[in-house]
């Protein structure tokens, strides 16, 4: 099914009103760009991130590619190289790419899955050994889109029972069956705990927009993949969630932090998360096939990347961090997983309503990330763009929070989509 077939009609008329300005000729030279950068990143990770003496990745290279062996490894670094390599392998179908795959895989059964309480653990020292075995929603889900495409790749049953385990953990356990929503954190054996951030940086609530975003990727994948009832009846519920709870329709930004209740407790909004907000929900909706859901929630979609492009774009035409919307205090530095997510989000955008300015954003922040983010010389994405660096303390290229999944997954969604507007 084409996009076009899911716009409302209103969305519909707009795009076969727009005349297209992009050519061909532009289109092929992109895809020969990403396509090169998408081997380039798979290459640097091949070449950099496994450990040999331990298994598994190691925890962390700094950013002139320094392995620092002794770094504890995290359950998110992990799902991401797990899911990226899997990803990569049925784009490209290379062997080596298989392989990783098939190496973080065995990582995670092996070390992070929990054989006592179910789910996946936090953390792990070099070794292997848990430092810390909460359960974190947030990585649980990883754990469900990276074993999902795992078993797109290659059939493996295990990977697809794992990753519907984890998903009834998460109905189970996670989900607010009173008020909605799902709840952040918990201990290793399922109990509600009072610290329940993601990161220091995070504030300490029950329930987080990013938490339900890539609890709603994960779904997406899972329903894509190995479509079920009860897989098909939780997407839904979340999406309601993004419709009725986490988008704000006053502003068409995300509300970031909430209690219980879905009081909003948000300090900033976060461009980033809005831009990669607008693709991931249309690619639910994708998943979900339910026109009526369509109709309700593909406007928003469509608002929340106008809003990004209208708000969020800095003097060299990069997306910006956040505002805090109380001080006004714009955060201009570009970290390299926002420019990651409006290359998609702003390409998507040109695809369901044929805006020229979309795919002007996109090619604007395109041409930040080949100046300011890729590393020419050694390899991989900086953290921050070299415009901001100086001004900051330096941050590892490949670590807890940064693996191939951003910048890899936007090349390849990006070329999907230009595969799409050539028709």
């Amino acid at each position: 099914m084409s996009s076009s077939e899911l716009l409302p009609e209103a969305i519909c008329k707009m795009k076969a009103n727009q005349s297209t300005m992009i050519s061909a000729a532009l289109l092929d030279d992109l895809s020969a760009e990403f396509e090169h950068q998408l081997e380039s990143v798979s290459k640097w990770w091949q070449e950099h991130s496994v450990d040999h003496q331990h298994g598994g990745f190691f925890g962390e290279i700094s950013n002139n590619n320094q392995v620092r062996a002794a770094a504890s490894k995290g359950i998110v670094l992990n799902t991401r190289i797990l899911w990226f390599f899997s990803e990569a392998a049925m784009h490209n179908n290379c062997a080596q790419s298989k392989m990783l795959a098939t190496r973080a895989y065995q990582y995670l059964l092996n070390y992070f899955d929990d054989e006592n309480f179910g789910g996946v653990v936090w953390e792990l020292d070099h070794t292997g050994k848990v430092i810390d075995g909460k359960k974190q929603t947030y990585a649980q889900s990883f754990a469900i889109y990276a074993l999902s495409s795992y078993y797109q790749l290659t059939g493996d049953q295990l990977a697809i029972e794992k990753a519907l385990s984890y998903f009834e953990l998460l109905e189970q356990h996670t989900l607010d069956h009173e008020l909605g929503g799902y709840l952040e954190a918990f201990s290793h054996d399922w109990q509600e705990i009072s610290d329940m951030r993601l990161s220091e940086k995070d504030a300490n609530f029950p329930k987080t927009m990013n938490t339900h975003l890539h609890v709603l990727e994960a779904y997406t994948n899972l329903q894509k993949i190995y479509p079920t009832p009860a897989v098909k009846t939780a997407l839904k519920r979340l999406i309601n969630y993004f419709q009725g709870e986490i988008v704000d329709h006053a502003s068409y930004h995300l509300r970031l932090f909430m209690c219980r209740h879905w009081g909003d407790y948000s300090q900033a909004y976060s461009y980033g998360h809005d831009i990669e907000c607008s693709w991931l929900l249309h690619k639910a909706l994708l998943a979900l096939n339910d026109n009526k859901m369509n109709a309700k929630v593909l406007p928003t979609v469509v608002k929340l990347a106008e809003t990004c492009l209208d708000e969020g774009i800095g003097k060299h035409g990069q997306v910006l961090d956040e505002i805090d919307f109380k001080s006004g205090e714009v955060h201009e530095q570009s970290c390299w997983w926002i420019q990651a997510e409006a290359l998609v989000g702003f390409v998507n955008a040109y695809v369901l309503t044929g805006e020229q300015a979309y795919f002007n954003a996109a090619l604007n922040i395109w041409a930040f990330i080949k100046m300011h983010h890729l590393d020419s010389e050694q390899g991989e994405w900086y953290w921050l763009s070299t415009l901001d660096q100086p001004n900051h303390e330096e941050i590892y290229k490949a670590g807890f929070w940064k693996g191939p999944y951003h910048n890899g997954r936007a090349l390849m969604e990006a070329l999907k989509l230009f595969e799409k507007i050539k028709g």
